[in-house]
């Protein structure tokens, strides 16, 4: 899915009087899916009400703010992240390091960076002062992976209540970046979390393990989910005793 520039137009001037909140889910339109308004701002305040509304920003350069709230929604429970026989291996291995916000904006611009068969980034300067922001406040959150001493993957995303709203990952070696969701999933299975929100299906989450829940479905667990605390702070962060994990068999599939 890409920033919808071809629907702008038509949409700006519809979704233009939505007043100071948002329009009911239920308004957002089937293509491209998910997109629901145009405008305000990311300061802290409004990216919190979105997201606590399952609705998040995602636009290009040269647009304005573009509000999603795709149907279905793609996610993952904590505890049903796949782990193939390959990523096995490269978890009982330990080569990676892994730390949990103590590089968040190098995480972040890692993940702006080019890639292949992609045109641009979604993640514009605004969009990076916002989230570090969000960071400042301990609402945005990033898992590191390191490798001699040099960050090769990762992801951040938002935590409000037990959900985890993924935003984005990025890997310059290989299982770099599943390794950073794996400890994750690991962490958020202790505290409680329900769910690790995907926003949009990809064949890399599926394979992972990741799958669809209606929009209705991902509001009431939202309601459910968002005002329980969490069991223990982020800073109870700790990467996975992945050495006692158990070996692979020789039967299991390798992806």
């Amino acid at each position: 899915m890409e920033p919808a520039a071809d629907h702008l137009q038509t949409f700006w001037i519809r979704q233009q009087s939505f007043g100071p909140g948002f329009p009911p889910s239920s308004e957002a339109l089937d293509d491209p899916n998910g997109l629901l308004a145009a405008g305000g701002n990311l300061k802290p305040r409004t990216l919190v009400d979105a997201y606590r509304r399952g609705i998040f920003p995602w636009f290009s350069a040269g647009e304005p703010i573009l509000w999603w709230s795709p149907d279905p929604r793609t996610i993952f429970r904590p505890d049903g992240i796949h782990i193939s026989r390959s990523l096995k291996r490269t978890l009982r291995r330990a080569a990676f390091r892994v730390t949990c916000n103590q590089a968040f904006a190098d995480v972040l611009d890692a993940c702006a960076g080019p890639r292949a068969g992609a045109n641009g980034t979604w993640i514009t300067p605004e969009m990076r002062t916002a989230y570090c922001l969000l960071h400042a406040h301990q609402i945005a959150h990033s898992v590191e992976v390191w490798h001699d001493g040099a960050l090769v993957g990762g992801l951040y995303g938002l935590a409000l209540g037990q959900v985890f709203f993924g935003e984005s990952m990025f890997s310059r070696r290989d299982d770099a970046s599943k390794v950073a969701l794996v400890n994750l999933g690991y962490n958020l299975e202790r505290w409680g979390f329900g769910l690790i929100d995907c926003q949009v299906e990809s064949d890399h989450l599926l394979r992972m393990g990741a799958t669809s829940m209606s929009r209705t479905e991902f509001e009431q667990s939202l309601s459910v989910l968002i005002p329980a605390a969490p069991r223990e702070p982020w800073s109870a962060f700790r990467a996975g005793d992945w050495a006692a994990y158990p070996a692979p068999c020789s039967g299991e599939r390798s992806s």
